[in-house]
């Protein structure tokens, strides 16, 4: 294991992390409800923070850090722009919850590749913060 091959690893995470970002956005912007849009902006807040940490671990590994989510992840976010919102609140949580189950995916796929106990830290933390987010808005749907 080099840095070079942890660095590939962790930008694929956070090209991720950027498009959960904008995922979230999206759905922050098609809610009314005052609490689901606080949760959405809490949660997405967070993703924030995973992505400022794994960028200043690149940086740490001497690489470069991407700036955006990269082709294939923009055309998947342009296919979620162009789909109709759900107006309701189970809707919009049924929609994050699968792109949350979705990046945890991906996530898990990720950790199992090149990385040092360091970056490995940082993604595994992330992730149980993900976790985290999935019982969050399951009870947030239960409460619907």
């Amino acid at each position: 294991m080099n840095d070079k091959d942890i660095v590939k690893e962790l930008n694929a995470y956070l090209q991720g992390e950027y498009m959960g970002i904008h995922a979230y956005e999206h759905y922050i912007k098609h809610t009314n409800d005052p609490k689901l849009k606080n949760e959405l902006q809490r949660i997405q807040q967070e993703h924030k923070q995973h992505a400022a940490k794994t960028a200043e671990q690149i940086q740490n590994l001497g690489g470069k850090a991407v700036e955006d989510n990269g082709m294939k992840l923009s055309v998947q976010e342009l296919m979620l722009r162009m789909k109709d919102y759900p107006d309701y609140n189970e809707g919009i949580i049924k929609g994050v919850l699968k792109g949350q189950e979705m990046g945890i995916h991906q996530v898990e796929e990720i950790i199992r590749g090149d990385m040092d106990s360091k970056s490995l830290e940082i993604v595994k933390h992330n992730l149980d913060e993900d976790r985290a987010h999935i019982k969050q808005l399951n009870q947030l749907m239960m409460d619907e």
